[in-house]
């Protein structure tokens, strides 16, 4: 912790859960990259293997190929987003991940959960994929249909095929609205991620403490996780003793079980001090 001039004081990621944390991060960002390039190599060795002029009719190595695009897609986006959140991690813990100046309260959400909201993200969106896909699956049966030996079960398969394909693209229009929507989301999800997020903790802000994790929630902004588990101990005592200060003088405005909560949080920070 540093305090320079004017009560400004700086809280820094400390060096054990930076390391921990970008660990994670670099080997979930190394298998994403390698789950990518294996599906590039698998699509450019599947994409010589059939023939490509039109039908009616999906086959089924189109939906295979472009499957393995889609989880490629999805791989290399996942190694952005980690990136940018390896960005914000160092900015953590070379200058600042929380920040208390008069009466503003500056801080980067730099939780390891940051991670498992961008895998969720990303399995959220394939999820919808496989479900556009699925929607397909009898626009590809269409292609076996029209092969049967008998010609009434190419009739009434081909019927069926062709009712259930309509049913089925309903089905997949909705998945692929998601999908675009998951994209389009992802901008702003990327550029929110472990940005600094700045509170005035005047009577509007509500804060609350849960162990050693801090949560803002502030009126046309977005609630803020900071996780005190990721400072120094004696930097986190230290945050939590000033704004205990603060609520004293402020009891009537700001949330009445901040005290009782930041007690039992120093009495857990102060368990957590190893002995002697």
């Amino acid at each position: 912790m540093m305090q320079p001039a004017q009560e400004i004081y700086i809280y820094q990621l400390k060096r054990t859960s930076y390391r921990s944390i970008r660990l994670a991060a670099l080997l979930l960002m190394s298998a994403s990259f390698a789950c990518a390039l294996i599906c590039i190599v698998a699509s450019i060795l599947l994409l010589p293997t059939y023939t490509h002029t039109f039908t009616p009719y999906l086959k089924w190595q189109d939906a295979l190929l472009a499957t393995l695009s889609f989880i490629a897609l999805l791989a290399l986006g996942s190694c952005l987003l980690v990136l940018r959140f390896l960005y914000a991690l160092r900015a953590g813990y070379r200058h600042c991940m929380l920040m208390l100046k008069d009466e503003t309260l500056m801080g980067r959400d730099l939780s390891a959960k940051n991670l498992s909201s961008i895998y969720w993200a990303v399995s959220t969106n394939f999820a919808c994929f496989v479900v556009a896909l699925i929607g397909l699956v009898p626009v590809i049966l269409i292609g076996w249909t029209l092969h049967l030996p008998n010609p009434l079960l190419v009739i009434a398969g081909t019927g069926l095929a062709i009712v259930l394909s309509l049913a089925g693209l309903v089905v997949t229009v909705i998945a692929t609205a998601f999908i675009i929507i998951g994209f389009i989301g992802s901008i702003s999800f990327c550029r929110k991620m472990g940005s600094p997020q700045t509170y005035r903790l005047t009577d509007q802000a509500t804060l609350q403490i849960d162990g050693l994790v801090l949560s803002i929630i502030y009126p046309d902004q977005q609630e803020s996780l900071f996780d005190l588990n990721l400072l120094e101990l004696d930097d986190s005592r230290h945050l939590l003793h000033l704004l205990y200060q603060r609520w004293l003088l402020a009891q009537s405005g700001w949330n009445p079980s901040l005290g009782e909560e930041i007690e039992e949080a120093l009495r857990e920070a102060e368990s957590a001090a190893p002995v002697g």
